[in-house]
């Protein structure tokens, strides 16, 4: 007799089906945990050491710190499931922090949490679940995984106040296969801690972690300088002819796009931060108009959609250059079998080498996958 298929779409009772569950201590994998563990499932919960130090224990607004590992085991201690903490602290430092100090060293504006999902969730403590027999892998993030003609699929979440699509863009189909993102169909976060206070979890009024981990109080400059000593040498602010108009107390204290700050009053119009030139140690501003781009090059391209990326000579998707800001209508031009260059069809501020460029479909929720923005014009 052949069983029907259970919520995390497997062809077994609930009870023979192990899923580890990623658990940073956080409302929303906790409730995850707590749902998995009220129906029925074989629940392993896991929760990842990736850095830890005095200010972060103490930082309610950061993930991964120690208050966190304990809300994670007080939720499997009341649910009943057994609890694992793994020290990641040097894979993560060699996975995400270097890149990240190097990354921003270069001009660029990176996004370590996708570095973090790519890296570290989704490739070595996935390897870990599966060492553990599990069938699959659950997280809190909001994102749907859907089957679809061609396999599993990744589509945006159902509230796109929540939606975390382009933080896990570089998701391959292989990971999709194992993951399981329950909450990603929720219509708002209320409901999410209505979830949690049902299963009398302690975390369930917990605020949102708002900062990166390695950064609790969102501080990057002292981070990199801790990181990379010399990296907050002064230089010079220039505009685009290389006129200097004034001093810096260094490149990596600036980001592009940025109007405040700069120390260079009395001038008629507003100037910004264009460009990033760390090897002349130099702050390049203009007027805003020349934050305006249309062509992006992509590379570390991971598609999602069907067929092979760099079978079309162009088609039109929508596209996110930042996180906070909504799809845009884009064409994509392949340039091989992981690069492109996309064309916004209408121009965008602020587009920074560092960046995600992620892909939608136009005419659904659908995630086609994305890549990295590489260098700025």
């Amino acid at each position: 007799m052949t069983h029907p298929l259970n919520s995390l779409g497997f062809a077994k009772p609930p009870s023979e089906t192990r899923v580890v569950v990623a658990m940073s201590g956080g409302v929303d994998s906790s409730v995850v945990a707590a749902q998995l563990a009220e129906e029925g499932y074989d629940v392993v919960g896991v929760t990842l050491q990736l850095y830890d130090h005095g200010a972060a224990l103490a930082k309610q607004g950061a993930c991964c710190a120690g208050r966190d590992i304990h809300d994670a085991r007080r939720v499997a201690e009341g649910m009943g499931f057994p609890h694992y903490v793994l020290d990641y602290e040097n894979v993560f430092r060699d996975a995400v922090i270097d890149e990240f100090a190097d990354s921003y060293l270069s001009g660029a504006t990176p996004v370590p949490c996708i570095r973090c999902n790519e890296r570290v969730k989704f490739r070595d403590l996935l390897e870990t679940a599966k060492d553990l027999d599990a069938d699959c892998m659950a997280t809190g993030h909001y994102i749907q995984r859907k089957v679809g003609p061609s396999g599993p699929e990744l589509h945006s979440a159902a509230d796109p106040a929540r939606d975390q699509s382009y933080f896990l863009f570089s998701t391959t189909p292989e990971q999709l296969s194992y993951l399981r993102f329950p909450l990603g169909h929720l219509p708002n976060k209320d409901a999410t801690r209505a979830m949690a206070a049902k299963y009398g979890l302690a975390v369930a009024d917990k605020p949102d972690s708002q900062d990166i981990c390695f950064v609790p109080d969102g501080n990057y400059a002292s981070v990199i300088e801790k990181l990379r000593p010399g990296a907050a040498d002064p230089g010079d602010i220039v505009d685009m002819t290389g006129a200097v108009l004034g001093t810096h107390r260094g490149v990596i204290h600036y980001t592009i796009g940025q109007r405040r700050g700069l120390g260079i009053g009395g001038l008629a119009d507003p100037l910004y931060v264009v460009r990033l030139d760390p090897d002349k140690r130099q702050v390049v501003v203009g007027p805003k108009e020349a934050l305006s781009t249309r062509i992006v090059p992509v590379r570390e391209i991971n598609w999602l959609g069907d067929g092979a990326f760099d079978g079309k000579d162009e088609w039109p998707v929508s596209v996110k250059v930042r996180s906070t800001r909504p799809p845009r209508p884009a064409l994509i031009r392949p340039t091989g079998p992981a690069t492109a260059e996309v064309e916004l069809l209408t121009p965008e501020e602020g587009v920074s080498p560092g960046q995600a460029c992620v892909f939608y479909d136009s005419d659904s929720t659908r995630v086609l996958g994305g890549g990295w923005i590489w260098r700025g014009y």
